[in-house]
């Protein structure tokens, strides 16, 4: 079971994807922060310093491997565990993923039983 006060930021564009995250994680004791694009899931990553950040990799404007990339080069933002949460699941998509500097993959369509598993390992890890 996780700590109460886990926090994860979910930076995604669609809303639909956010509130089934959302109410899967939180139906398990995390707390979601939301960002609906790059500019602000930047802000909110510096400004909350969550536990764990969801990375939609295909943002609008500014995409996931971008963002990934700088939160990593950002000083106190390089342990913050950041997890690709994406629907690019063709040969090489997971690859791509790990050397913009994710710490792992975890592809699209969410398996809702599987997420706060594979969730609860990234943050033990």
């Amino acid at each position: 079971m996780p700590a109460v006060n886990n926090r994860i930021l979910y930076i995604e564009d669609n809303a639909d994807n956010r509130m089934l995250v959302k109410r899967v994680l939180e139906a398990e004791g995390y707390t979601l922060l939301e960002a609906a694009n790059a500019h602000d899931g930047f802000r909110k990553a510096l400004a909350q310093r969550p536990d764990l950040i969801l990375m939609d990799i295909n943002l609008p404007e500014i995409d996931g491997y971008t963002t990934t990339a700088r939160l990593k080069a950002t000083p106190g933002m390089e342990r913050v565990k950041v997890v690709a949460l994406t629907a690019n699941v063709m040969k090489g998509d997971r690859e791509k993923t790990l050397a913009a500097g994710c710490d792992g993959y975890i592809q699209k369509p969410i398996d809702v039983d599987q997420l706060p598993r594979q969730i609860a390992r990234f943050l033990e890890s």
